[in-house]
C-alpha cells in the first residue's frame, strides 16, 4: 500500500491503543483532550476507537481509519519494551519498514536525561538498554520520500519525534503529558492545512434546565428540526444526582444561535450558562436526591 500525501484536514479519527486501557489499569484522558483540540479548530471528529496491543487490530483500525478521515491520530504503544508495537504494526499496514531515525537519536542523546538505575549505561556500547531504547525511534518511513514530511518535532525540548505515515496517521506516545505537548506544538501546523482556513472551530451554548429530559424531548426535537438544516446540533445531557440538566447548541452560525437563546430558555424554562454546573446551588442547601431524568 503507497504511501500518500497528506490531506486538507475536515475530519479526524482517533484511535487509543492500549491493553491497560482496556483492563481498566490506566484511565483514558488522550481521546478527550483531542476532542476538544479538533473542536476547536472546527475540525469534525469522527470516530474514537480503543483497541488493544494487538497487530492485526492495529493495521485494520489505522487501515480503515486512514481512509476514511483527513487527520488520524494513535495514542500508545511506542515505548521500548515488547508490547509497544504500534510503530512495527502501521509500518506492516502499510508495507514500510522500520528504519532508525537518525536526528530522533541525536536529540535522545541530547535530551533525554540518564535513568538512575542505569549507571553505567553508554550511548556507544551495545546493551540491552540501548536496543530498547532505540525501539522508540525505529519509525515505518518511505525512505523514496523526504523524511520532513514523515518526522517532525514539535516541541524543543522533546526529543520524541511526532511519525506521519500516509500522509495522515500521526502516530502519538500515550504518556497524556507528552500526549498534549506534542499536539499543542503541532496546532499551527494543522491550522495551516485546514480544508477551511477561515475556520474559527464550532461554537457551543449551554442552557441549563430544571427539567427531566423526558419533558424536554419534544420541544428539543422540534428545534433540533428547525436548526439541523443549518449546521447546528441539538444535545440534551442529563446530570445524575444533580437539580438541573444541560441542553446544548453545536453549530459554526454565532449570530444566528445566539437569536436561539431565548426561544431555547422559554422551551426547556432554563437559563444560559458559561459552563456545566455554574448555577447549580450551594452544597449545603442542595437536596441530594437523585432527581428523574
Amino acid at each position: 500500500m503507497a504511501a500518500t500525501q497528506k490531506r486538507l484536514i475536515s475530519t479526524a479519527g482517533c484511535i487509543i491503543i492500549g491493553d491497560e486501557v482496556l483492563g481498566g489499569k490506566t484511565v483514558d484522558t488522550n481521546s478527550a483532550f483531542f476532542a476538544k483540540y479538533c473542536f476547536s479548530m472546527g475540525v469534525t471528529l469522527k470516530r474514537i476507537e480503543v483497541i488493544a496491543d494487538d497487530e492485526d487490530e492495529i493495521i485494520e483500525a489505522t487501515r480503515r481509519m486512514s481512509a476514511s478521515y483527513d487527520f488520524v491520530i494513535t495514542s500508545g504503544g511506542i515505548g521500548p519494551t515488547h508490547d509497544d508495537i504500534t510503530y512495527q504494526s502501521i509500518g506492516k499496514a502499510f508495507n514500510l519498514p522500520l528504519t532508525l531515525h537518525e536526528e530522533s537519536f541525536e536529540r535522545m542523546k541530547k535530551l533525554s536525561k540518564p535513568h538512575p538505575e542505569q549507571p553505567t549505561f553508554n550511548w556507544t556500547d551495545p546493551s540491552a538498554a540501548l536496543t530498547a531504547k532505540k525501539r522508540m525511534i525505529e519509525l515505518p518511513l518511505d525512505l523514496n520520500r523526504p523524511l520532513s514530511d514523515q518526522v517532525v518535532f514539535t516541541a524543543d525540548e522533546l526529543w520524541v519525534p511526532l511519525c506521519i505515515v500516509n500522509g495522515n496517521i500521526h502516530i502519538l506516545p500515550g504518556v497524556p503529558r507528552l500526549f498534549k505537548r506534542m499536539l499543542d506544538g503541532y496546532k499551527a501546523t494543522v491550522r495551516q492545512n485546514l480544508a477551511d482556513p477561515e475556520a474559527k472551530g464550532d461554537y457551543r451554548i449551554i442552557i441549563s434546565t430544571p427539567l427531566p429530559e423526558s419533558e424536554v424531548a419534544g420541544p428539543l426535537s422540534d428545534l433540533a428540526k428547525k436548526v439541523g438544516p443549518r449546521g447546528i446540533k441539538v444535545g440534551s445531557y442529563p446530570r445524575w444526582g444533580k437539580e438541573r440538566n444541560t441542553v446544548t447548541l453545536v453549530g459554526k452560525d454565532r449570530e444566528y444561535m445566539d437569536s436561539l437563546v431565548a426561544e431555547v430558555e422559554e422551551a426547556v424554562k432554563g437559563i444560559k450558562v458559561n459552563y456545566e454546573g455554574e448555577d447549580d446551588a450551594p452544597k449545603d442547601v442542595k437536596d441530594e436526591n437523585v432527581k428523574d431524568s
